[in-house]
């Protein structure tokens, strides 16, 4: 028991008061002599003793009378804690990601736990809400209710420590509160989190919430599996979680038109594939009904006019193999001999390729230069014999040289399999052991802020990139070089020309890092916009001579087909989607959170949390008692003879 006003328990003192008058005995009795003396003497000493006894009842029943009054006036109460001395925050982690769409028992899992906290927090106490897109600090239910009301779902999905971490930030920096942290989500998703520890004047609160049941199915993503001169072949791939479907319709639309319609029987997985025409523009939509989730029901896609990409070679060796790779269905390739260069072209070029020059002029030098800073790459083969006064000139740009040259035959036997060359599904499986290609002669080659590509058996590079510049250390020529006939110069050289002009793809999934390129040229001062119905929003981006770099990653939000803009004209389309991770209706395992309180029922939470502050005011109680005890002396001192 706790006091509000514990001074006034001095007034306990007081009750030695009444004690002292009655051990004085203030009034005596007075003996006076009657003629029966037997019969007054026993009288006498009853007289007396009842007395006494009426006496020691009332100083009691004044003593418990006054500690009553005092104990009121200092008003005792009960807690769990020393809730007068400790301030109390509570914020809350509202998980908002796509899926909480899934049915609980009373609907969907995030419009009945904004009902609940609209129905378990008090309007006026002040709180802080976080959810994966928004936080609403110090603030209150009443004050947040439309809001919460329509709060719509996100794409943006937080990890549990990544919440947790977040949400605490939303707390005061005041020592010795007490910090309530409510954790609502379905806690979707498998993970070996480890998990992260919280003050130890927070408690943490989770409420799993759990939908009916775990089944669903999504489009999970499409490519183009085969193309012919007449025909594209798309490949739609779905995922399925819980119980497999015998029948599930896949549409597919361009805008708003029906043009394919099947059905698949899905169990884990499945695919199915549909036909295009080529060279038609394409503003793909692939549609399946599912009841679960809704996100995942509809895969934006976009096939645009055929943007090729400029690559411009010039030879002094044979380029047969350049060719064979570039061929016209992606690039326009252009080989001329390095006396018969054209230099008004090169501005618009994306890959510029130095196949085995000897010496490189000094206008090319600077034209190179310039070209790359303008957003060009280009790809230097060097020859047997170079000046190494031209290529130091070049090399210097992009902080690379070449030293010796050394005829000591060479096997090259390292991948970087992290290079974005080959981390775009290049490779199934890294391969440890395989025919490796050689080198007869090579240069030493430097380079300080460059990454390997490829690397010889000593580690020392065979291929490496500075910036926008691709460069080898060695010939590739047959003579040289076995590279020519090893199954690694396609996929080398092919990305090196598409990584020149980044095309948008099919689509792009809204939360991550993407990156494309828009062949066109602006004029001053204009700017592309991604463009669709109501939605118009301007993308980070980086003009170049020939090439827009358009960089977005949360925005746009909304999964759709948008159109890219320049003053109102529309140069191409590019398609968004959601990520597909909480397709996937597996849930986390807490018991690692040891110190947690777990629940599936907010009332049942915030109960907790109320029961933990409550305060129980007993001063009531004690005038009550007091009134008793004046009730019970008035009847003493009338009844008792």
């Amino acid at each position: 028991m706790q006091f509000k006003h514990p001074e006034l328990l001095y007034a306990l003192f007081l009750l030695l008061i009444p004690i002292i008058v009655h051990l004085f005995q203030l009034r005596k009795f007075q003996k006076i002599a009657f003629t029966n003396v037997a019969f007054l003497k026993k009288a006498t000493l009853q007289t007396r003793k009842s007395s006494q006894i009426k006496k020691w009842v009332i100083l009691c029943t004044r003593l418990l009378l006054l500690a009553s009054i005092i104990l009121a006036f200092a008003q005792p109460f009960t807690s769990k804690i020393n809730t007068l001395k400790t301030k109390k925050e509570t914020v809350i982690y509202l998980d908002n990601s796509f899926s909480m769409q899934a049915k609980g028992d009373k609907g969907e899992l995030l419009k009945r736990a904004i009902q609940d906290l609209i129905n378990n927090v008090p309007e006026n106490e002040n709180i802080s809400i976080l959810t994966n897109n928004s936080s609403y600090k110090n603030t209150s239910i009443k004050a947040i209710k439309n809001e919460l009301l329509q709060l719509e779902y996100s794409s943006n999905a937080l990890t549990t420590n990544a919440a947790l971490l977040k949400s605490n930030t939303l707390f005061k920096n005041q020592a010795n509160s007490l910090k309530n942290l409510v954790f609502i989500s379905d806690f979707q998703g498998i993970t070996n989190e480890t998990p992260i520890k919280t003050d130890s004047l927070t408690n943490l609160h989770f409420v799993k919430l759990q939908p009916v049941n775990a089944n669903n199915i999504s489009i999970d993503s499409a490519y183009i599996s085969n193309t012919t001169p007449t025909n594209i072949e798309l490949t739609v791939k779905l995922k399925q979680s819980g119980t497999g479907i015998k029948n599930i319709p896949v549409s597919l639309f361009n805008d708003n038109n029906l043009i394919a319609k099947t059905s698949v029987e899905i169990l884990n997985e499945s695919s199915t594939t549909f036909s295009l025409p080529t060279n038609t523009v394409i503003n793909g939509k692939i549609t399946i009904n599912d009841a679960q989730l809704q996100f995942d029901n509809t895969l934006f896609f976009n096939i645009n006019n055929g943007s090729k990409i400029n690559v411009l070679a010039i030879n002094k060796a044979d380029d047969s193999f350049l060719k064979r790779i570039y061929t016209n269905t992606e690039f326009n390739y252009t080989s001329v001999l390095e006396n018969q260069l054209n230099y008004n072209v090169i501005d618009s070029q994306h890959l510029i390729i130095l196949n085995e020059l000897s010496t490189i002029p000094n206008a090319l030098v600077s034209a190179l230069k310039l070209f790359t800073n303008n957003g060009g790459h280009i790809l230097i083969i060097p020859s047997n014999k170079i000046n190494k006064q031209s290529y130091t000139a070049l090399l210097s740009n992009y902080n690379s040289s070449y030293s010796d040259f050394i005829e000591t035959e060479k096997r090259i036997t390292t991948i970087n399999y992290a290079h974005p060359l080959y981390n775009n599904g290049v490779f199934e499986k890294q391969v440890k052991n395989f025919q490796y290609p050689k080198v007869n002669s090579f240069y030493n080659f430097t380079s300080n802020t460059g990454s390997a590509i490829l690397q010889f058996e000593d580690s020392k590079p065979f291929l490496s990139q500075n910036k926008n510049a691709f460069i080898f250390s060695s010939p590739i020529n047959t003579t040289n070089s076995s590279f020519k006939n090893s199954p690694l110069i396609v996929p080398t050289l092919y990305n090196i020309g598409k990584s020149s002009l980044k095309i948008p793809n099919l689509y792009y999934t809204i939360g991550r890092e993407n990156t494309f390129d828009v062949d066109t040229q602006l004029q001053q001062d204009d700017i592309l916009s991604l463009v669709n119905n109501t939605i118009n929003s301007i993308p980070k981006q980086q003009y170049f001579n020939n090439k827009v770099v358009i960089n977005t990653s949360e925005n746009p939000h909304i999964a759709s087909t948008y159109s890219i803009q320049n003053k109102n004209k529309t140069i191409k389309n590019v398609s968004y989607n959601y990520d597909r991770t909480e397709s996937n209706l597996s849930y986390q395992d807490l018991s690692s959170y040891k110190n947690a309180t777990q629940s599936d029922s907010i009332t049942k939470i915030f109960n907790i949390i109320k029961s933990d502050t409550k305060v129980n005011a007993l001063w009531k109680w004690f005038v009550i008692f007091a009134l008793m005890l004046l009730i019970i002396e008035m009847l003493i001192l009338k009844y008792f003879k």
